[in-house]
């Protein structure tokens, strides 16, 4: 899928070539798409975004332009490539947003680099409950190469997106976002993507459901704003999830959409990028302390309360 509005952009990183969007000025914010997705997830409200912030959506690794090679596809393996990329676009910190796969990936940036996270918002995100969809369980199991090989055959293929676009005109919440589901289906066609997919989905799901929480490290956002953002019509990870994420991290602001379902930003953008405006207008950038991260991972959490100091702290 290519970008209709914006130019995609491309850059080498270890052998790989990576694609991104860059547009916009000022403070930065980093999207970073769900899974079998790209870029263009956030097309709706790049535009938005661009007229107050740096915006940079790329392409995860296995996914859209980027390269799809044998490579590491673990959530630390993203995290560190999203490190790489702002550093060579010379960046040094960002307002990371994360939806579903992306806010796995966002949770493990901002653990990973908390020095250059100045705001979490998780989205429809993975990682605070182990329930996920069938069909994305299905992806782990033995023989989905294979299947979803005939499934994407010319013929079966057309006849499949035809039919999964118009069951999400239907109307029914349970059919919302088969729209989206259509576009991750069509891009199986490549087998080098259903190998990138095969290899994330395992390393974070099993037939069980998600095997990644972030239930014990979630103290760590204490010191951190943190919005989760949900649609309350989604139906591939439950919106219930969202509740999760307000135990975990009592601090964070918990905002459901109405008539809304796994892609909030694509069927609210107006309002999505205002829920970004006022989190980003209503919050201080996160202060880096080197001897509070350290007292909360001795602590689990229960550390007194340090005045903040610079990360040349030790």
């Amino acid at each position: 899928m290519v970008s209709r509005a914006n130019d995609v952009q491309f850059v080498t990183i270890h052998g790989h070539r990576r694609a991104y969007v860059k547009t916009g000025s000022g403070p930065v914010v980093l999207l970073l798409h769900g899974l079998g997705c790209d870029h263009t997830t956030w097309d709706p409200v790049i535009e938005a975004l661009g007229r107050r912030y740096t915006v940079i959506a790329p392409d995860l690794l296995g996914h859209g332009q980027s390269d799809k090679p044998r490579a590491d596809y673990t959530l630390g393996g993203y995290a560190n490539g999203m490190r790489d990329l702002l550093t060579v676009l010379g960046i040094d910190k960002v307002t990371v947003i994360g939806h579903s796969f992306g806010g796995g990936v966002a949770m493990q940036f901002a653990y990973q680099f908390p020095e250059r996270t100045e705001r979490l918002m998780l989205v429809a995100s993975g990682g605070l409950g182990p329930e996920v969809s069938p069909g994305i369980r299905a992806i782990s199991t033995p023989g989905f190469h294979q299947v979803m090989g005939v499934l994407t055959l010319p013929g079966v293929r057309h006849l499949g997106v035809a039919g999964l676009r118009a069951a999400s005109r239907s109307g029914w919440k349970l059919t919302h976002d088969l729209d989206e589901v259509a576009d991750i289906y069509d891009t199986f066609k490549d087998p080098q993507a259903r190998h990138a997919i095969r290899h994330v989905v395992r390393a974070v799901v099993d037939w069980r459901g998600q095997i990644v929480t972030m239930a014990d490290r979630a103290y760590l956002t204490e010191e951190m704003p943190m919005w989760v953002v949900w649609g309350r019509d989604d139906r591939v990870i439950p919106v219930r999830h969202a509740n999760n994420a307000a135990a975990l991290a009592p601090n964070a602001r918990v905002e459901v959409i109405p008539d809304a379902g796994h892609f909030p930003h694509k069927d609210h953008p107006h309002r999505f990028a205002r829920i970004v405006q006022d989190f980003i207008r209503s919050t201080e950038p996160a202060t880096y302390s080197r001897a509070r991260f350290r007292a909360l991972l001795k602590s689990g959490g229960n550390a007194p309360r340090l005045r903040a100091v610079s990360s040349d702290t030790a």
